[in-house]
């Protein structure tokens, strides 16, 4: 799928580090208040030894480089980050596009409460806010938010 000069495609496992590397700069970038419960080897271990192999991985490419990453967990929305250079381009909007052609059936999601702004995307994007939790369920023990989008939910 081409947009732009942007690609979405299925990524491959030699795709891992790139991956891994746009989560860890998004995270930072997006939650610096947020205690992470890995280290950055363990968080690029997990992407090349569990994420890849086993979960329904796409990227966001530009010019050849991973900007975006999204990972679908049966009908979870396990994971979707932007390197923060690319946010706002259309690209987050274009992975969720693709999330609800591959789950047509719903999605859920969890994001942490101080992410404001993932929150306002979720929420544009017809996701609506299902449960709120004080964290004790996450690694990272901070109060999150599960949202759920279901066929026919409007988008802004």
């Amino acid at each position: 799928m081409e947009i732009n000069n942007s690609v979405v495609r299925r990524a491959v496992a030699s795709d891992a580090a790139a991956v891994a590397d746009v989560w860890l700069r998004s995270f930072a970038a997006a939650l610096p208040g947020v205690h992470r419960a890995h280290t950055d080897d363990e968080v690029r271990s997990w992407f090349r030894e569990v994420v890849m192999p086993g979960q329904e991985t796409w990227v966001a490419t530009v010019d050849g480089f991973v900007v975006g990453m999204m990972v679908l967990d049966g009908e979870d929305l396990d994971q979707l980050y932007l390197d923060p250079a690319w946010q706002g381009q259309g690209i987050g909007g274009h992975l969720v596009r693709l999330a609800k052609q591959r789950r047509p059936d719903g999605l859920a999601l969890w994001t942490f409460q101080v992410n404001t702004p993932a929150r306002r995307f979720y929420e544009r994007h017809g996701f609506i806010a299902a449960e709120s939790t004080d964290g004790h369920r996450n690694e990272e023990r901070a109060p999150d938010i599960r949202y759920v989008w279901s066929p026919g939910e409007q988008e802004l």
